[in-house]
């Protein structure tokens, strides 16, 4: 009897302790899904510019001031940050890494004398694991975008030139092909890039947003400015870059929640 006891007290013991595990990681898992986007500001200074923004999905925005890699939780608290080869440009999250458009040539030189790269950082610590030479980007890697197992470099243009490029890498870095934008000239090209609501969306200098669809035709121009950022949280939630300079001309940068809309491209929420 009591053996028979025993074996049910044991039972009961594994199999509560089996459903307290299972509760856990469900809660874990919830609160990883619930993890909601605000307007925030990221903390510090910076010597040079905001270049782009990316998540991970998990409450965490990571930052590219020209000259250093920020990375933040979504109150915009620095969890860590390095200092990084001028120019690294707009950037990307994907399966645990940070991938940056980089070049270290000359932009929107006619000549292509640009040097471009794509650095890859581990996400959590923003050490540097890998570099891939994208060669193919002769006016210079400025910015990055991964959807469909693919990766879209944009970057660089010289003056004159009334179409962007768009230039299509495999998941390891091997040249697909260059597509062309039929955007008309934007100043200095394209800085930033995501794909969200099945469009590609690129922010340009001089408040230029164009849109392209999922095959890379293009669709739609409007007058707004997301050339510092812009990063799919849901297909209809987009987190927008901005910056600012102070008097001793360093720069602070800050996302704003925004919602895609037709008419207007996107409108920033009050």
């Amino acid at each position: 009897m009591n053996l028979q006891l025993l074996y049910f007290f044991l039972t009961f013991v594994i199999a509560f302790s089996l459903h307290s595990d299972v509760i856990a990681d469900t809660k874990k898992q919830s609160n990883q899904k619930k993890t909601e986007y605000v307007n925030t500001q990221c903390e510090g200074k910076y010597p040079h510019h905001l270049q782009g923004i990316c998540i991970d999905g998990l409450g965490n925005i990571f930052w590219s001031f020209t000259t250093e890699l920020v990375k933040t939780n979504a109150s915009g608290k620095i969890l860590t940050k390095i200092p990084v080869g001028n120019h690294h440009g707009d950037l990307c999250f994907r399966d645990g890494k940070i991938f940056v458009a980089v070049n270290f040539g000359d932009f929107n030189n006619p000549q292509g004398k640009a040097d471009s790269w794509v650095y890859v950082y581990d996400a959590e610590k923003l050490l540097l694991i890998a570099k891939h030479q994208t060669p193919e980007v002769i006016y210079g890697a400025g910015g990055i975008a991964s959807h469909n197992g693919k990766f879209i470099v944009v970057g660089g243009l010289p003056k004159g030139v009334n179409e962007n490029y768009l230039y299509e890498y495999n998941e390891n870095f091997k040249f697909v092909k260059k597509h062309v934008l039929k955007s008309g000239y934007t100043l200095l090209g394209i800085q930033t890039a995501t794909f969200a609501d099945n469009q590609w969306w690129f922010g340009c200098y001089g408040t230029k947003l164009l849109k392209a669809d999922a095959a890379f035709n293009f669709t739609e121009k409007y007058n707004i400015d997301c050339s510092l950022g812009i990063e799919r949280v849901t297909d209809k939630l987009l987190l927008i870059g901005r910056g600012a300079k102070d008097a001793k001309k360093m720069h602070t940068g800050k996302v704003l929640l925004a919602d895609p809309n037709k008419k207007q491209g996107f409108v920033i929420r009050k």
